[in-house]
Formats: structure tokens, sequence, C-alpha cells
């Protein structure tokens, strides 16, 4: 942290009322960056095994509305398992488990997930989470006002059609076949050689239940559960870090802390979603510490008053048009504000 970032810290509210903040917090977070092996394997093998009863459930039952609600909550639970791959790849579950290593990579097939690929961009997200950025590497792109009314009509539209809502529903495609496995193998096939299995293993088994098993039975199993886990999951992603009241930083005043408080949401949720979610509503925490398992940040919050007041959002229908409607950085307002408000800015 440099000189002017703890200046930054000494003088904010917070500290004033003192309130711990900074390296100060992320300390007090270590206690529950440790995980419980036999809780650990509890909810990732829970899990696994309501996913698969649920997709084979989705193949054989009889009658579609039956097949429809096992496929339903197969996709719910591959939100679920998405979150214990995720923490795996943090080192925060199981990371010294040889059967855990065997486990998500077989989960990686299904969730299109290569974890060369994915590893790479998602620590590169919670290394520049809350900064400017025109790609979008491991993160939905921001533009600022500035760059925006400069960009060229090309770049514009790139921009829209990144942070799009359809591409957002339609994550299944663009973000985890497309961007997460097939662009990373097209930049770099010797380094991410495991999204080309990813890719292979994925469209082996579709065709294995297309063939065996009918068109609607690869749906049913796999296109439908996905195509919802996806559209999920990817919103959450998107909505966490784009919000009506989020703060982008510079580089130089940038921390790990600043990002966490003020660049990423809690998303409230009922129980059951946040069951179903992993508590990645927490997100606040998860970025604070990623190696605090996803069972123990609801605890994690609990017992630090300093995480109790972040950015709050929801998947209510006016949380969900406001962070779509977050578009653009503006530097001189220091807030987000959408396509519309930059052109009614730039006339003015």
């Amino acid at each position: 942290m440099n000189e002017e970032s703890l200046q930054q810290v000494a003088d904010h509210p917070r500290a004033r009322a003192g309130m711990r903040m900074g390296r100060e917090l992320i300390t007090a977070t270590g206690p529950y960056a440790v995980e419980s092996v036999v809780q650990s394997w509890w909810h990732v093998g829970s899990t696994l095994v309501l996913l698969v009863a649920a997709l084979v459930g989705a193949g054989l039952a009889p009658g579609w509305p039956l097949r429809l609600l096992l496929s339903l909550l197969a996709a719910l639970l591959t939100v679920r398992a998405f979150i214990t791959y995720h923490d795996y790849m943090h080192g925060a579950i199981l990371s010294h488990s040889r059967l855990a290593w065997v486990l998500f990579r077989v989960y990686a097939v299904l969730g299109l997930t290569p974890p060369r690929s994915w590893k790479k961009s998602h620590n590169y997200h919670h290394g520049h989470v809350g900064q400017i950025s025109k790609a979008s590497v491991g993160a939905f792109p921001i533009m600022t006002t500035r760059m925006w009314h400069a960009a060229s009509p090309a770049e514009r539209a790139l921009y829209r059609m990144e942070r799009h809502p359809l591409t957002v529903l339609t994550g299944y495609l663009t973000i985890f076949a497309y961007s997460i496995c097939l662009l990373s193998l097209v930049r770099d096939p010797l380094r991410n050689w495991d999204s080309a299995l990813v890719l292979l293993g994925h469209g082996a088994l579709i065709a294995v239940l297309w063939v065996f098993g009918g068109f609607d039975t690869a749906f049913f199993v796999v296109l439908l559960p996905m195509t919802i886990a996806s559209a999920l999951g990817s919103y959450l992603f998107f909505a966490q870090h784009s919000f009506k009241r989020m703060h982008i930083i510079s580089p130089e005043a940038w921390t790990f802390y600043r990002a966490a408080m003020e660049s990423s949401s809690y998303m409230r949720l009922n129980k059951i979603m946040q069951w179903f979610t992993g508590n990645i509503g927490y997100h606040h925490i998860h970025h604070l510490n990623v190696r605090i398992p996803f069972y123990r940040l609801p605890e994690t919050m609990d017992a630090l008053p300093e995480l109790q007041s972040p950015v709050k959002t929801s998947l209510a229908l006016r949380d969900i048009v406001d962070c779509f409607q977050s578009c653009l950085w503006d530097e001189d307002r220091q807030r987000m504000i959408s396509f519309r408000e930059a052109a009614e800015l730039a006339k003015s």
C-alpha cells in the first residue's frame, strides 16, 4: 500500500470511528480462512451427488413436466457446484486432495471451465477489479465517459455488446463456451490445451446423450440446465462488479481492501438462493480474502462489524435494471452512469 493509499485510509470516516480498515481488516479475516476438511467434503460431496441425481432424473424421468423440474433443479445445483470448484481453484477448500482434483476436472467438462484458462483469467480479475479495463480479461470491461466519447463506432458497438443483457443471458455460449474455452485456446493453444479437452468432452457428452437418448435427453440433461446455470452465474458475476454505487479506483490508489469494499457488492438473497449460490452474494468478503471457504462467509460477516455495511444489490427487478444501466464510469461525478446519461451530459 503506497503513501497516498495509507493517508486515504487514515482519513476515512470508518478509520476515524475506530473501525478496522485495509490490512488490519484483512488480517482480522484470517481466522475464518481456515477450512474444516470434513465440512468441505460434506458440501462438495452432497452437492455433486444431488447434481448427478438430478441430471440422471432429468434424463430418465417419465413425462416432460418432471424432466423439466429436475432439469431446473440441476441448473441450480450446477451453480452451487461451480462455487465449490471456484473455492477449490482459489485454494480455499480441499487443495491437497487428489480425489478433489479428479472430481473438479470432471466437473470442468460439464461446466465448461477449463482449470488453466479459468484460473488465469479469474486471478487477473481479482488483481484488477475496480479498475478501468477496455479488455474483458476475467471480467466485463469498463470504460470511462471520456474513453467512450473518444471511442470509434466499432469500439462502442463491441463494448455495448459485451455488456448487453443478452450477452449475459446467453452466457453458456458467449462467456463459458467462447470466452473461457474457445478464445483462450485460440490465443494460446499450447498453454490452454485443457480448453480443447473440455470443449471436446462437453461436446461428446451432448452427442452421446443425443444419439442414445434422443434430443430431448441431451436437452434436459445438458443444454437446458447449462443455459440456465450459465445465465444465472454470469449475471451474479456481472452484478457484483457493475452496480449503481460502485467505485472505480485509480491504479495508484488500488488495494485489495478498496476493491473489495468499494467495487464489490453484497447481494441480498433468501436462504434458499444463498445455498444454491454457495454464498457468493457475500462477494465483498470473498474479494477481501479469497481463502475464506464459501460456507464460512456468513460467519465472517456476522463476526466483523466492519463488513456489515457493504454496498448492496439483489435479484429484484429494480436492482437488475440498475446494474445493466451502470455502463460507464463518469470521472467528474465519480459514479457509474448509463449510456443515455453520457449522451445527455455530452450535449450540455
